[in-house]
């Protein structure tokens, strides 16, 4: 103890370090440790920072930044060893990565990187970054009383105890996407899984939504929850997920309702694969009744895993020509590839009212000539969509009688009911 408190207060000790193969090639790097570290850092290459970690000298290490770019990937195994050694030697390493593919981060994160920061670096991201690993050995250092730990508040976004809920054969499993933009996909999740999760004062099933949209998804804003680095986390190492560490990623929601919110920063959406999507959707299946899935837009390699997984498929579309056309193109590519499109359940948002004879014609002929079903017609809400949404709270909670909330409540039901059938059959 007292030789690190004179590390921390000698003004020549070397605190951190910029390993990379050129701290040049990273000038925004070089104002921002400059700006968190002042003169207590120093740059390293690769192979010089292997031989410095043996020297005296490096024992006042409190962190490196290992900078990367699309270059680095032509030698990975030497990023690997400078990782491993500044592990062994308990120095943490920030990785600051620029044009970098998923893959290398995940290998590197696994090897023992403690945390990861876009290059260029977010407005004061490094000093968040390195005040909160500062933050850690004082905790191990100090721990509560029993006293303290009684009167210790709840942290503002608790994890869930999956280890404490009851593991089920298998949750139904529903997902929706939308086949154009803004036509109420995460919309249609965020409410329909509310919905069932408060379908019964006495009954209601367990209900968890994934917002698998890596990039923008909203699901996190709608319920007005923080996005949480443990969602990365998670991502990035599914391997080595349990019942424990899934919960650890949860939030929830008014103490009803488990969320796995979007990661914080935007990820390519490559980043997971189909093994990773999988295990997601069997731990979840497994501890909850519901597990509402809000998809990408986007048709990536998962999407498949998700289709076959799914006990229903919930396509968003409207009456317009784009909606048309990637209706008709998405049939062809799931035709293609031999997968299950008669999942999908066409539902068909925005739908002409009840007296409006000329669009629900409309929408008859659209279904005939797309060859499909619309199962599902929801009316449109209005302004008090955006509203429920900019106030981060369900239909339900922000406007009881709205027309689109008594649709989507009627449809959690239906599909209440038809598990509850199903299970009675069972």
């Amino acid at each position: 103890m007292t030789s690190s408190m004179n590390i921390e207060n000698d003004p020549n000790a070397i605190l951190a370090c910029t390993v990379c193969r050129d701290v040049q090639a990273f000038d925004l790097l070089i104002v921002d440790m400059e700006d968190v570290m002042g003169e207590q850092w120093g740059d390293l290459g690769f192979e010089d920072a292997l031989q410095f970690f043996e020297q005296p000298e490096a024992q006042s290490l409190e962190f490196i930044a290992l900078a990367l770019d699309d270059l680095d990937e032509d030698d990975p195994e030497i990023l690997k060893r400078v990782v491993i050694a500044a592990k062994e030697k308990g120095i943490k390493t920030l990785l600051i990565a620029e044009d970098v593919t998923p893959s290398l981060l995940h290998q590197l994160l696994r090897m023992g990187a403690d945390e990861f920061i876009p290059y260029p670096p977010p407005s004061g991201e490094l000093r968040d970054v390195v005040e909160a690993m500062r933050k850690v050995p004082e905790q191990e250092v100090q721990a509560p009383t029993a006293e303290q730990a009684t009167i210790q508040q709840a942290p503002e976004a608790p994890s869930v105890a999956l280890s404490q809920t009851a593991a089920h054969a298998n949750g139904v499993i529903i997902a929706t996407q939308g086949l154009a933009g803004g036509t109420g996909a995460t919309t249609l999740a965020v409410n329909l899984a509310w919905e069932l999760a408060n379908i019964s004062k006495t009954k209601s099933p367990s209900v968890c939504l994934i917002d698998l949209d890596l990039q923008f998804g909203s699901a996190s804003t709608y319920l007005d929850l923080p996005r949480r680095d443990a969602v990365y986390e998670l991502l990035s190492d599914t391997e080595s997920m349990d019942s424990e560490s899934f919960g650890q990623a949860l939030q929830k929601y008014e103490d009803t309702m488990s969320v796995l919110t979007a990661p914080t920063e935007i990820l390519p959406l490559d980043i997971i694969g189909s093994e990773d999507v999988d295990r997601i959707l069997s731990v979840a299946s497994r501890h909850y009744d519901f597990v509402v899935v809000d998809m990408p837009t986007t048709i990536v390699q998962w999407t498949e895993t998700v289709l076959n997984a799914a006990h229903v498929y919930f396509a968003m579309l409207e009456i317009d020509m784009r909606s048309a056309q990637n209706t008709i193109r998405m049939k062809r590519a799931l035709q293609a590839e031999d997968l299950p499109f008669e999942k999908l359940r066409y539902v068909m948002n925005r739908a002409p009212k009840f007296t409006d004879l000329s669009g629900k014609a409309r929408v008859k002929r659209m279904a005939e000539s797309l060859d499909v079903s619309i199962d599902v017609l929801l009316p449109d809400g209005g302004k008090q969509i955006m509203q429920s949404g900019d106030h981060g709270q369900p239909l339900a909670q922000l406007a009881n009688k709205n027309p689109l909330r008594k649709e989507i409540a009627k449809l959690a039901q239906s599909l209440f009911e038809l598990d509850e059938d199903n299970s009675q059959a069972a």
